[in-house]
């Protein structure tokens, strides 16, 4: 009996593998991204310094595992993205030029190859290519969560929003003039980066 059992599940894995889905595809989309910033000499500066969203956008490849019967998958890519945030009466907006990774469980529900949604969660790693150290010091590795919803076109067209909430500081300190070269204050405010994304990807 054991043994009947032990093949039957062997022919079952066997049968969701041989069905299982793996595509290669072009991922685009534009980012609203801003930041949470705390500051530890008092909350009169960080909780009254208005930050607001900065466009930007991301482009690059991608990969989705799917297990058709199941709707269970993963996806994966490596994306050029733009990011940061600017604060309102503040010239110089902060902008970081990175490549991001990330790598989401995903569960999708199609009708008849046709129409379907999907849901989407996993972390992602971020790799700054500028080194700024001028009014904000950049950190270069990043990294925190994506969650994300979307539909599906005939089995290839994707289109989502997605939800990046940053874990680690995008920039170590921001020089205010006029606030932060006041003396006696350090120069400590920093912050981690969050936004919205909207994307299409087109799988083959």
């Amino acid at each position: 009996m054991k043994k009947n059992l032990f093949l039957l599940v062997a022919f079952l894995l066997i049968g969701i593998s041989a069905q299982a889905q793996l595509k290669f595809g072009l991922k685009a989309g534009v980012n609203l991204s801003k930041a949470s910033i705390e500051g530890s000499f008092g909350e009169t500066i960080a909780t009254n310094l208005v930050v607001e969203n900065l466009t930007g956008f991301q482009v690059g490849p991608m990969v989705e595992f799917t297990v058709p019967i199941l709707g269970i998958g993963f996806d994966a890519a490596a994306l050029y993205s733009q990011e940061g945030f600017k604060l309102k009466g503040v010239e110089k907006a902060y902008k970081t030029n990175n490549l991001l990774v990330p790598v989401n469980l995903k569960y999708k529900l199609t009708f008849l190859n046709v129409v379907g949604a999907y849901v989407a969660a996993g972390p992602y790693a971020k790799f700054n290519f500028d080194d700024i150290k001028s009014q904000y010091e950049s950190k270069s590795f990043g990294a925190g969560l994506n969650f994300g919803f979307g539909v599906e076109l005939l089995g290839h067209l994707q289109v989502g929003v997605n939800y990046q909430l940053g874990l680690t500081e995008d920039f170590s300190s921001i020089k205010l003039p006029g606030i932060t070269e006041i003396p006696n204050i350090s120069n400590d405010l920093k912050g981690k980066p969050q936004g919205w994304t909207v994307s299409a990807a087109y799988l083959f």
